[in-house]
């Protein structure tokens, strides 16, 4: 059975004092309804981190994934990019 694509997300990891989990945010910008205002938005996701290699301030890759657990969807992709002084 053919899996349809897969949705993937761009984030900067703000927490990683978990085990196999980092916690990610991802910002996008979306339009006000009425006065059409671009507005920052941000969603913090859960990402299962299976080596740990994640640390605070890295550019990461999101890819949605089966659930880990109660309130894990996605695991890490790739780092896109290390934290300055990592």
């Amino acid at each position: 059975m053919e899996r349809g694509k897969l949705k993937t997300r761009t984030g900067v990891v703000v927490g990683n004092k978990m085990d196999k989990t980092a916690v990610v945010e991802v910002q996008r910008t979306k339009s006000h309804g009425r006065y059409k205002k671009q507005i920052r938005v941000s969603r913090r996701f859960k990402v299962h981190d299976e080596r740990n290699e994640c640390n605070i301030g890295d550019k990461v890759v999101i890819i949605e994934s089966r659930p880990h657990s109660k309130t894990k969807r996605w695991r890490l992709g790739k780092v896109v990019s290390q934290a300055a002084g990592a």
